[in-house]
């Protein structure tokens, strides 16, 4: 079931989700939804160390626009295992 939820988030704040929301082809409600799914999830996660070096390589790479990942994975494994 889906529920409207209301917020009192700074302005700020907003306009810089809704800018990375957009550049990610996402809604702000979905990633909203996915960081509270994440947050309380029951399963045990093991906390990741991440290293400064791969910290680094975050944004280096900008996938060409219409890129789709799925349908990239399915060639791939596609050409790999058929």
């Amino acid at each position: 079931m889906i529920t409207k939820l209301t917020l009192t988030i700074d302005q700020d704040v907003i306009g810089r989700a809704k800018k990375h929301a957009s550049q990610e082809g996402r809604s702000l409600s979905d990633i909203v939804e996915t960081y509270l799914k994440v947050i309380t999830s029951d399963e045990k996660r093991e906390e990741i160390r991440i290293t400064p070096r791969i910290k680094s390589l975050k944004g280096s790479f900008k996938a060409p626009d219409g890129f789709d990942y799925k349908e990239e994975l399915k060639k791939g494994l596609s050409e790999k295992y058929l």
